[in-house]
C-alpha cells in the first residue's frame, strides 16, 4: 500500500481536494470503501459532492468527525442491507453459500433484490400499504410505492447536521425540481442542509415519493445527471484541483449478447452520465484558459493597465491545473440489471472491499497525485485503464 506520508504531502499541493460520488443504490458501498482508503492514507478533503446514494454517503462523511466517519459508514450500510422483516436466513449460512460459486451468488442476488421489492430495507424504505392508486390524486409526498421516512430517522441518528453546515467541508448534493425539471444544486455555502435535502437527492420515482423542501418537490438528481463532477470543476477553475470521481456505472462495456445483458448495458449508459464528456469539456476549458494567459502575458505593460478588454480577458485566464482520478466500479459476471437494489450484506461487503482495493491500488501509483505539468494543465487517471489521458 502507498505510504500515507508521501500521499499526504502530494495532495496538499492542491488548493481543492474533492470527492465526487455518483448514484447507484446498493452499489454505493463501493464508495464507502473508497473513502475508507482515502482516510487510511490521511488524504484530507476540502469538497464533497454527491447524487442519490452518493449524497447519502456524503451526509455520513460530512456529518461526522474524521475519526468516526468510517464507523458511521459501516453502521449505515450494515443497517440498510438488512430487510425490514429481519435476516432472510442464518447469516453464516448465507455467507457460506455466497462463497460457493457464481451461480450461488446470482441466486442470492436475485433473492436480496426480490426481498427489497417485497419488504423494503431496514432504516431506508418500506412498502406503502395500501399501494398508491394509479389515478387518484394524492399529496405528492405520498405518491410512491415505498415510504422513505425510515431513512430520515437513520440520517438523524448517524449524522450531525450542524457539522455538515458549519465544519468547513464544502458540501453539494443534486436533486431535480419536479415542477421545472431542472437539476438543483443544494450547497451548504448557500443553503442550510437537512435530512430532507439528502433524501430528495435519492428520491427515485416511482419507487420513492418526491420530497418537499420549502414548497417545492424534488426527485433523484440522477434523472438529469448522475454525477456532480461538473459543479466541482466549474467552481474551482481558479484553483489547482484534485478530484476523486467515484462512479458506480461504467460508460465503457462490451456489446450485449443476450436480453439480460442489454438491460445491464442500458443502465450503464444511462447512469454513467457522460463523466468522460464532462472531463473532456473541462480539459478543453483548462487548455483555453492557459493559452489565453500566455497570450495576455505577451501584451505590453501599458495595455495591461489601461485596456478594459485586457481586464475582462484576465478574469477568464489562469494557469491553474486539474487532476481527475477516476474510480469506476467494475461489474461482476454474476451481477444482473437489478444490482442497484441487491442490498444483501455479503454483496455489500464485496462492493465495499472492491472500492477499498481500488483506491489502495490507485494511491500505490506514485505519479497519480503529481501536479499536472503538461501544456494543458490537466490529466486524468484510471487504475483500470492504466493509461493517463
Amino acid at each position: 500500500m502507498h505510504s500515507p506520508t508521501s500521499t499526504a504531502h502530494k495532495h496538499e499541493a492542491y488548493e481543492t481536494r474533492a470527492l465526487v460520488l455518483q448514484g447507484g443504490g446498493a452499489l454505493g458501498a463501493y464508495q464507502a470503501g473508497v473513502y475508507q482508503g482515502l482516510a487510511e492514507a490521511g488524504l484530507g478533503l476540502t469538497d464533497l459532492a454527491g447524487i442519490s446514494i452518493g449524497a447519502l454517503n456524503v451526509a455520513l462523511i460530512a456529518g461526522n468527525a474524521p475519526d468516526k466517519r468510517v464507523d458511521r459508514l459501516h453502521e449505515f450500510w450494515n443497517t440498510i442491507c438488512q430487510p425490514n422483516i429481519g435476516p432472510l436466513a442464518n447469516p453464516v449460512l448465507l455467507a457460506s453459500l455466497y462463497q460457493t460459486n457464481d451461480l450461488a451468488r446470482r441466486f442470492l442476488g436475485t433473492l436480496h433484490a426480490g426481498s427489497a421489492l417485497l419488504v423494503g430495507q431496514q432504516g431506508f424504505f418500506m412498502p406503502r400499504i395500501p399501494a398508491p392508486s394509479p389515478f387518484d390524486e394524492q399529496d405528492p409526498a405520498c405518491v410512491g410505492y415505498y415510504d422513505t421516512r425510515p431513512l430520515k430517522t437513520t440520517l438523524e441518528s448517524l449524522c450531525d447536521f450542524d457539522r455538515i453546515n458549519e465544519a468547513g467541508l464544502h458540501v453539494s448534493i443534486g436533486a431535480v425540481n419536479v415542477r421545472t425539471g431542472n437539476l438543483v444544486c443544494f450547497d451548504n455555502r448557500s443553503t442550510r442542509l437537512g435530512p430532507e435535502h439528502f433524501m430528495a437527492s435519492g428520491a427515485l420515482p416511482p419507487g420513492f415519493p418526491a420530497i418537499e423542501i420549502e414548497g417545492e418537490y424534488y426527485w433523484d438528481g440522477g434523472l438529469v445527471s448522475n454525477t456532480p463532477l461538473s459543479w466541482i470543476l466549474e467552481r474551482n477553475l481558479n484553483s489547482d484541483t484534485l478530484v476523486f470521481q467515484v462512479d458506480l456505472w461504467s460508460a465503457r462495456g462490451r456489446v450485449p449478447h443476450n436480453l439480460s445483458e442489454i438491460n445491464d448495458r442500458i443502465q450503464d449508459i444511462r447512469y454513467s452520465s457522460r463523466t468522460r464528456w464532462v472531463t473532456d469539456g473541462v480539459h478543453h476549458h483548462r487548455k483555453t484558459q492557459r493559452l489565453l494567459r500566455r497570450l495576455l502575458d505577451r501584451l505590453p505593460e501599458a495595455e495591461r493597465t489601461t485596456d478594459p478588454l485586457y481586464r475582462e480577458a484576465a478574469k477568464l485566464a489562469c494557469n491553474k491545473r486539474s487532476n481527475i482520478i477516476h474510480l469506476i466500479y467494475q461489474d461482476k459476471p454474476y451481477e444482473q440489471h437489478f444490482r442497484d437494489f441487491q442490498f444483501g450484506p455479503n454483496i455489500m461487503r464485496e462492493h465495499w472491499n472492491s472500492g477499498l482495493q481500488d483506491i489502495r491500488n490507485t494511491l500505490a501509483q506514485p505519479h497519480y497525485l503529481d501536479m499536472p505539468e503538461n501544456a494543458e494543465g490537466f490529466v486524468t487517471h484510471d487504475i483500470h485503464r492504466r493509461v493517463p489521458a
